[in-house]
């Protein structure tokens, strides 16, 4: 018959060997994440080791070709070449000239995609010279009559601003008589409303005027380009 020691040995010798697995698989886990660790920090080390051995490389107008490992102050304004520890050209850094030749260029292919898209919007709205003519006579008509109106207000106003004028002479300080009394504070209101009126108005019709030769430009070169593009002579 087993002795309770024995008993005990053999129960505990399950636990030990979960405990036994338990731990190689720790420091199996542990070993892992130092290799990699030393691997991502030689890496890290190579890296950085190639981004210090870049060279500058550019040839400038007047002939000469700098290399340093600082782009040259003499290539600022070209496109400069960045050199690997091998020698080999593994991207160019564009210069300032090259930088201005493609937003020239970005802008040309802009307002060439736009000039179509105009076209196109033109041939849809319109189906002859005509159809633009007639727009452009309406539109034009309209600021006309306002402009009209506008007038018409600037003319009152003005005649109003004289009355009110030769009306202060009686008073101080426009008035050279000693007795004179002092202006009333509602004639004086009403010149200072006349005046600022009259500015609105002015300005109004100076922009309805500008308006006016805006549409004409315009619709005239609505009206070339539609010839244009229709063969219309």
């Amino acid at each position: 018959m087993a002795s309770m020691t024995d008993v005990t040995r053999l129960e505990s010798a399950p636990v030990r060997a979960r405990v036994t697995r338990g731990a190689v698989l720790l420091i199996v886990v542990l070993l892992g994440a130092l290799v990699a660790g030393v691997a991502d920090a030689a890496v890290k080390r190579k890296t950085s080791k190639v981004a210090s051995e870049e060279m500058y490389r550019c040839k400038a107008s007047n002939g000469r070709t700098y290399v340093s490992q600082a782009i040259p102050a003499e290539c600022m304004d070209i496109d400069v070449e960045v050199l690997d520890a091998t020698g080999r050209v593994v991207r160019v850094i564009p210069g300032r000239q090259s930088l201005e030749e493609m937003a020239q260029q970005k802008a040309a292919e802009d307002a060439a995609k736009a000039g179509a898209q105009r076209d196109k919007t033109l041939l849809a709205t319109y189906l002859s010279v005509a159809d633009i003519e007639r727009l452009r006579d309406q539109r034009i008509e309209l600021l006309e009559q306002q402009n009209v109106v506008t007038g018409q207000y600037i003319s009152n106003q003005r005649a109003r601003e004289a009355r009110l004028m030769q009306s202060v002479q009686r008073y101080r300080p426009y008035s050279t008589k000693p007795n004179a009394p002092a202006l009333p504070e509602q004639i004086a209101s009403e010149i200072v409303n006349t005046v600022k009126g009259l500015q609105v108005y002015e300005q109004e019709l100076t922009k309805n005027t500008a308006e006016r030769e805006r549409l004409a430009r315009e619709f005239g070169a609505d009206i070339q380009r539609f010839k244009e593009l229709k063969g219309i002579k």
